[in-house]
């Protein structure tokens, strides 16, 4: 049959996109490293079927969705909505695009196409050759943003990596005496735990483990435990650290020449992993960090740093996103800043941010941004 060409948007087409991606959201923090995707199911301006990914593994969304709808001869008379193209390719399981050809769905409308190398456009491909009429592109932009992590994967061959920062109106992360307990209030907390669950991987380093004590775990909401990464250079953390507690998988990073191979046997024996790379600026090469954490499939990684390694993550360009955590105090010029250097000499050499949400938490603000190009 000859490739149907690309079909217009229609008005309502929209509003059932903004559906799928409210169920899409849902499997945040279950379905890494597959991407989040909804579908919803339409026949004359009637919702007949919605499903979603709901975890790693287990029917992807437009399954859900047709398996929902009671009387399968309406599926040939309907149009299908999903935020990501549907696969093509044989995984953990079957192809989506061959099941929406065999239900005979008349129309499907894709949200953005999926980055992934076996997919990439095939499914699109597979649907317009079988007749189908396919739109594309509908919110493309919110669809994209939704899986930020899983395109940055495939697209940059690294994890998405989300800086977290919790400062005071002045930008001082501690005072002059190292307190930093706690800046911001309980709320903000909470919502940094939540954070925590819907990123695959949290990652910090020695000197705010050992100024803190932190377990970095999610504790105040539910939600999966993320990887504990830990940049530890000459392996100096001590062993009985909460961060090396058995709440969850704890993998730490060192420099591969001239660290004791004791240490690494002590730490292996409790359960901890150690991850062997180079130097680079006079500590972890953090390219090879992020490099070897995509090979482990990590997708997104949230830091919790001290200002030293915030400005390195800066430095280094591997900052996609910020969440800055502001509380409604000062700690003055004798407090620690957020960022160490960033050898910045003029104003119009900064790196530049584009804020996305500025948001009221309980006391504090949250304020999102993103690098812009």
């Amino acid at each position: 049959m000859a490739t149907n060409p690309a079909a217009p948007a229609h008005p309502e087409d929209e509003a059932y996109m903004r559906r799928c991606l409210e169920l899409a959201g849902r499997g945040a923090g279950s379905v890494s490293p597959n991407p989040m995707v909804g579908s919803v199911i339409v026949r004359d301006g009637r919702v007949i079927g919605e499903g979603w990914h709901r975890q790693y593994g287990g029917p992807h969304a437009e399954v859900n969705a047709i398996a929902s709808v009671e009387n399968e001869a309406l599926l040939r008379q309907s149009t299908l909505y999903v935020n990501l193209e549907p696969c093509s390719h044989f995984g953990k399981t079957p192809p989506c695009a061959d099941l929406i050809v065999e239900k005979r769905i008349p129309r499907v409308v894709v949200g953005c196409l999926d980055p992934h190398e076996k997919v990439a456009g095939k499914g699109i491909a597979r649907l317009r050759e079988a007749g189908i009429e396919v739109t594309l592109g509908v919110l493309e932009a919110e669809s994209e943003r939704l899986n930020e992590a899983f395109i940055t994967s495939h697209r940059k061959g690294r994890p998405f990596v989300a800086l977290k920062t919790a400062q005071t109106l002045d930008g001082r992360i501690a005072t002059a005496l190292g307190a930093s307990k706690w800046i911001t209030g309980e709320a903000s907390r909470r919502e940094v735990h939540r954070l925590r669950s819907v990123h695959d991987a949290v990652l910090c380093g020695a000197s705010t483990v050992m100024a803190d004590n932190t377990e970095l775990t999610v504790r105040f909401c539910e939600g999966r435990q993320p990887l504990r990464v830990l940049l530890d250079p000459r392996l100096q953390t001590p062993h009985e650290s909460r961060i090396f507690n058995d709440a969850s998988r704890t993998l730490v990073f060192a420099l591969r020449d001239g660290v004791d191979p004791a240490l690494t046997s002590q730490l292996e024996a409790r359960g901890v992993e150690v991850a062997l790379v180079g130097q680079s600026e006079g500590s972890l090469d953090l390219a090879e960090v992020f490099a070897e954490l995509h090979r482990r499939r990590v997708l997104s990684v949230m830091v919790e740093g001290g200002s030293r390694l915030s400005a390195a993550m800066v430095r280094s360009g591997l900052v996609d996103k910020y969440y800055v955590f502001i509380a409604p105090k000062l700690f003055g010029g004798d407090g620690l800043g957020s960022f160490g250097p960033l050898d910045v000499s003029r104003p119009e050499y900064a790196p530049q941010l584009g804020f996305t949400r500025i948001e009221r938490i309980g006391d504090d603000v949250l304020v999102e941004a993103y690098p812009v190009a």
